[in-house]
């Protein structure tokens, strides 16, 4: 599913972004910005932003989305649990919380597309992560 702005897909990158329950908004929008700028990717190149499904609702995840003046887009965990043979970091802690070894890279990922590579492989804050995909 995707929420936010309806403006299509232009840049080639995507944002995945996983955070704890009712995360600090700001945590979370630098974390987004931290991962950008250690991928050398200005925030004009970013096609979306990505999540699990159970994040739809998280302010901090709508608000890193708006921000970016990108849509938000969600995935069940299965989905996710898809992307593990990709991941460079899969979480066995991630896997018995929510029902996938990864939430940032995975989402990022399953955004982008089947022939996409991470270029951010999975940075962490105090309350998030994020990970970036380069869509082919």
């Amino acid at each position: 599913m995707t929420v936010g702005n309806d403006r299509p897909m232009a840049g080639r990158f995507v944002v995945g972004l996983g955070c704890e329950r009712a995360a600090p908004i700001e945590d979370v929008c630098a974390l987004a910005e931290r991962a950008l700028r250690e991928a050398g990717i200005a925030p004009e190149e970013v096609a979306a932003l990505a999540s699990i499904d159970m994040k739809e609702g998280e302010p901090a995840i709508l608000e890193a989305a708006r921000r970016l003046n990108v849509p938000a887009r969600f995935f069940s965990a299965g989905r996710l649990e898809e992307e593990t043979p990709r991941l460079k970091n899969p979480s066995e802690l991630v896997f018995a919380r929510v029902g996938c070894h990864g939430v940032a890279e995975a989402a990022a990922l399953a955004a982008a597309g089947p022939a996409a590579e991470l270029v951010l492989a999975k940075i962490k804050s105090a309350f998030a992560t994020a990970a970036i995909a380069e869509m082919e």
